[in-house]
């Protein structure tokens, strides 16, 4: 007999044709996700997406209507120890007792991880700035963005998961997360899912990427091969256009008469044949950014 933990052992997720609903709300529709381990997962999406919900069928908050979901080969909700005890979680609300003391909330925190490292949560708490003594509730938004990072990294988690973290916090903050996601991958080969809105963060940090819309997967794989699969060409035609020309793999288009702009998907020695028999002329190619990409599959969803 296969032990379950060994069925997904390369993945640090395992989501397969997952789908859930709230009433008559689709919330997720047949999502998949291979999340391998070691590396930065970025899961994008507007508000409403699916990206929370998605989370908590990971944490085992929500069961799987349809479908599967494994962390390190174990179902979160029939096996929540096994996969808990390997995940630092930190929620898009910053949901802790806020009448508790920074050091209350560690030692509490703590209990519940046997692989609590003490000494590194003490270094944690001094690079975050954190006053042991001071109470929660008396926090800036950026300190208790900090003391909720710093739970979630304490007991070195195999998985780091992060709902929205830099959501509503200056730059100083962002920062300081960014730098210990970075840290948490570059130090030890753990793995992070983060989802964001906020693509700029996704593009620096992530290795792999989905983007999600309306509970379905739109795009999903490593970040710089969905990068190198689109482009943005500027054609001149020989003749004057009032409407676009069509051209194979164009998912985008703006211009007038005979400069036509458009933002493709494909293999770029396809792109440029396909402007050939046209009679079109390529005066200028570049590459394409993450939240140009989004806004693209969004648009065409």
């Amino acid at each position: 007999m296969v032990n379950s933990a060994s069925v997904s052992y390369n993945q640090a997720l395992e989501i397969k044709n997952l789908s859930r609903s709230f009433g008559s709300k689709q919330a997720l529709h047949d999502v998949s996700l291979p999340i391998p381990r070691g590396g930065v997962f970025g899961l994008i999406g507007a508000n409403g997406a699916g990206k929370t919900t998605l989370i908590k069928h990971i944490l085992g908050a929500h069961y799987a209507e349809t479908g599967s979901v494994r962390v390190f080969g174990f179902d979160p909700v029939t096996h929540p120890v096994e996969v808990l005890s390997r995940i630092g979680y930190m929620s898009e609300d910053r949901d802790i007792p806020y009448w508790m003391r920074v050091q209350e909330i560690m030692n509490y925190t703590r209990s519940f991880f046997p692989k609590w490292d003490a000494s590194f949560a003490e270094q944690l708490r001094e690079m975050f700035d954190l006053d042991p003594k001071q109470r929660i509730r008396t926090l800036s938004r950026g300190q208790t963005a900090r003391v909720c990072l710093l739970l979630a990294l304490a007991h070195r988690p195999e998985l780091l998961v992060l709902d929205e973290p830099s959501s509503g916090l200056d730059p100083v903050v962002r920062r300081d997360i960014l730098a210990a996601i970075v840290q948490t991958v570059a130090d030890e080969g753990r793995t992070v899912l983060f989802s964001s809105h906020l693509l700029d963060e996704v593009e620096r940090l992530a290795d792999r990427v989905a983007i999600l819309h309306e509970g379905r997967v739109l795009l999903e794989g490593e970040l710089d091969a969905i990068q190198e699969s689109f482009r943005r060409i500027t054609l001149r035609f020989e003749q004057a256009f009032s409407e676009a020309p069509s051209i194979l793999g164009a998912i985008e288009y703006r211009g007038s008469g005979h400069e036509w702009t458009y933002v493709c998907r494909g293999d770029r020695e396809q792109l440029i044949q396909a402007a050939k028999t046209v009679k079109a002329e390529v005066v200028h190619e570049a590459s394409v950014s993450l939240d140009e990409i989004f806004v693209c599959s969004v648009n065409r969803a």
